[in-house]
């Protein structure tokens, strides 16, 4: 698999995101010239899954450039982190949009919460497992039967494909608390991951290339940084949306 650089994927991510922005927010060229004209701003606010990273810098471009402002629309922007639950600020009115994953537009349905996905801006989700060189740990297939730090949503999420597919089992969950720390002082360590974000970190203070098993090669492909929205909201003002 051939990777860009961390560089490269924040200009390439900060277009991609950009120009999505650009698109679904445009309804017509008479709507635009007027909430331009009459500053009659629509106020919402747009939770995301996680502190402001790389791949969310399109959404805070577009309030630095003005381009919210110039489809009617007055955004905050309000980070997550993993102890928000996104989906249930959403319906209970906190946001009005949300930056969630495919997952959880099925799980949402499934459950019976009024919830709809409008837009997707990766294809791939970027979740990835991550392990040390050179100790036979260099595949998803090898992995199975070890140890593997991983946080609870995964239990919805990624971690029934990786049961499925490759005969993992529920005993190999250990609790990850999103720090590299406990990754570095143990090389037999596996942990969960994001690929714009853990492995660059391990690089920088560990001093070395990790092993890193995208999940989306394996054929886990659900599509990742969606927006979602509330049913009640796309059927009563969709415009807005």
């Amino acid at each position: 698999m051939n990777y860009i650089n961390r560089r490269q994927f924040i200009q390439y991510s900060s277009l991609a995101i950009s120009t999505s922005i650009l698109t679904s927010c445009a309804t017509s060229e008479n709507s635009n010239s007027t909430a331009k004209n009459n500053k009659n701003l629509d106020k919402v606010t747009y939770g995301t899954n996680w502190y402001a990273q790389a791949e969310h810098g399109g959404f805070y471009q577009a309030i630095a450039t003005g381009i919210y402002e110039y489809y009617g629309l007055d955004v905050t922007i309000r980070m997550g982190n993993a102890q928000v639950n996104g989906t249930q600020l959403l319906v209970g009115g906190a946001i009005d949009f949300y930056m969630g994953v495919g997952i959880e537009a099925i799980n949402s349905v499934e459950a019976g919460i009024p919830t709809i996905t409008v837009a997707a801006i990766f294809q791939k989700d970027p979740q990835v497992l991550i392990a040390h060189p050179g100790v036979g740990n260099d595949s998803l297939e090898q992995l199975k039967g070890k140890p593997i730090l991983v946080s609870p949503l995964s239990e919805k999420g990624y971690w029934p494909f990786l049961k499925t597919k490759f005969g993992y089992t529920d005993d190999q969950r250990r609790p990850y608390n999103f720090s590299v720390a406990p990754f570095l002082l143990d090389k037999n360590s596996i942990q969960q991951g994001y690929l714009t974000s853990e492995p660059f970190t391990i690089e920088t203070k560990g001093g070395f290339k990790p092993v890193v098993m995208l999940l989306a090669d394996a054929g886990y492909k659900p599509y990742a940084t969606t927006i979602a929205k509330t049913t009640k909201m796309v059927e009563e003002n969709p415009d807005l949306v």
